[in-house]
């Protein structure tokens, strides 16, 4: 079903942590899938949009266009500038696409989803806060755990989430970010569902058989 034009995809949300210090960590993949959109739209540029409390970019034009927005909040405070977004543009949670890291997710996964529970991740624990719902479209860019003995896992979290894909990931990450490019593209321009058939089954050509 083509979605209403009300609630239609307006804004999409990367989630990250601004500043140098940050660049190119996983927890910015959010941050690198909408430097793409905004590449290859032709190069858009981010500007500051203090009122937002984030960079704000647009892509498209007429009925296609896309509002994008980093905000600037750090992570753990999000939701205070996606709030002001939707607010400022006169727009629903549906019309809300949040793009963000996950660390149950491997590496080349993506999960599309209309709703759900934050999951332990604090920039959609912040965003679920600030809009007083988690009924908000929500894509997941796998970035793997740092190990799988929990307490392990729980002991290297901070250090792997703030550090930098490997040289021997980034053709992975790159054939993950063109996937989120045409994903949503797809959402704009059919919808949750169907755009989900296609996100939530992507297998990566380097990943192994």
């Amino acid at each position: 079903m083509v979605p209403r034009p009300e609630l239609s995809l307006q804004l999409v949300v990367g989630l990250g942590n601004p500043g140098a210090k940050y660049l190119g960590t996983r927890h910015n993949v959010g941050f690198m899938a909408l430097e793409r959109l905004a590449d290859c739209a032709g190069g858009a540029s981010f500007r500051q949009q203090p009122k937002l409390q984030g960079l704000l970019a647009e892509v498209g034009s007429g009925p296609a266009r896309l509002r994008l927005l980093m905000p600037q909040t750090y992570m753990n405070e999000s939701g205070r500038s996606i709030r002001a977004a939707l607010d400022w543009f006169g727009l629903e949670p549906a019309q809300l696409l949040v793009v963000v890291d996950d660390m149950d997710l491997p590496l080349g996964k993506l999960r599309l989803r209309a709703t759900g529970s934050a999951g332990g991740h604090n920039g959609l624990r912040s965003t679920i806060s600030h809009l007083g719902t988690q009924d908000f479209p929500r894509l997941r860019i796998g970035i793997g755990a740092p190990a799988q003995d929990p307490g392990e896992r729980r002991a290297r979290t901070v250090g792997h989430v703030l550090g930098r894909f490997t040289p021997a990931e980034q053709p992975l990450l790159e054939e993950l970010l063109r996937e989120v490019e045409a994903g949503i593209g797809l959402v704009q321009r059919l919808g949750l569902e169907r755009a989900g058939n296609r996100l939530n089954g992507f297998q990566p050509q380097g990943a192994a058989a």
